[in-house]
């Protein structure tokens, strides 16, 4: 079972931007302060945190034109709804994020129903409807 992960990224001001933008549509807030790395968990009433956002340090953050940093992480969210789905994607639009694919059914499982888009750092975030539980 997984308790919490950490993403680091280029620009940690611009990415607590946008993921705070971006998860508010699926019940995420800020719940951890470990400056500069912030967590996020879904607003329960609890310290616990599963997502934090971390500044890349050391010799990986620094980027040339011939090895770039490109970051290859996916990360899914589980959503409460198809609306919350749609939700999460044009908050993540509106906070600069990039499309990389529309809220809609996917062919993977009945019943699966995300929406995609790239954080600032080019990671390909999801929010997905909790397919598992449909009577499929």
């Amino acid at each position: 079972m997984l308790d919490h992960l950490t993403l680091h990224v280029k620009d940690i001001d611009r990415s607590i931007t946008f993921y705070k933008q971006a998860l508010a549509p699926l019940g995420y807030i800020v719940k951890a302060h470990h400056e500069p790395t912030l967590g996020f968990g879904v607003d329960d009433g609890t310290l616990h945190s599963d997502f934090y956002v971390s500044p890349i340090d050391g010799p990986e953050a620094e980027a040339s034109p011939v090895t770039p940093v490109t970051p290859v992480t996916h990360i899914a969210f589980l959503a409460d709804s198809q609306q919350a789905v749609q939700a999460f994607h044009a908050a993540a639009l509106a906070a600069g994020g990039r499309d990389n694919g529309a809220p809609g059914p996917r062919p993977y499982h009945p019943g699966y129903y995300s929406a995609f888009v790239l954080d600032p750092d080019g990671n390909n975030i999801e929010a997905v409807v909790d397919w598992a539980h449909s009577n499929e």
